[in-house]
């Protein structure tokens, strides 16, 4: 009998070759929803549809004004990859899916083993009734995260609250 992959890292190996579909020029992230071992939806991240890529413009906005990793997202050009594949599936197929994530640093190339959705993006994981994000952390290394976590500690009030 042959060893077989995890389902999260075939899964994982998926949401990696879906980055390699993005245009930004920071970090590759790719996506994927599955629900009852199905792929509902895939997303990675890149300029809306119509709109010039970072990688075709040849510069980054946010790198322009120095803005630095996790912060200020909405000064993007990008839409995530998060987002890209919340936007790609129907809500009666995310309601209970499990959200899989991967990202890649685009200059190097390398896994970023901190890779987690911003706060809008989890705010739409939440409202898609997604049921736990499983990102990768080494090749075989992955965290699930259930988004009920995310409802409980919520991160948009003031601390102490």
């Amino acid at each position: 009998m042959t060893d077989r992959v995890s389902k999260e890292n075939y899964y994982l190996d998926i949401a990696r070759t879906v980055s390699e579909r993005s245009t930004c020029l920071r970090r590759h992230f790719g996506a994927i929803i599955v629900k009852n071992d199905s792929i509902v939806a895939t997303g990675y991240n890149g300029a809306p549809r119509g709109r010039a890529n970072c990688n075709d413009l040849g510069f980054c906005f946010r790198e322009h004004l120095g803005i630095p990793r996790g912060e200020r997202y909405e000064m993007c050009r990008s839409v995530h990859a998060e987002a890209n594949a919340i936007i790609s599936a129907a809500r009666r197929m995310t309601v209970g899916a499990t959200l899989y994530l991967v990202g890649r640093d685009y200059q190097t190339r390398e896994l970023l083993h901190d890779a987690t959705s911003c706060s809008m993006c989890r705010r739409m994981i939440i409202n898609a009734g997604i049921h736990e994000v499983v990102t990768r952390r080494t090749e075989t290394e992955f965290d699930i995260v259930p988004v009920q976590k995310w409802i409980d500690e919520d991160d948009s009030l003031p601390e102490g609250r």
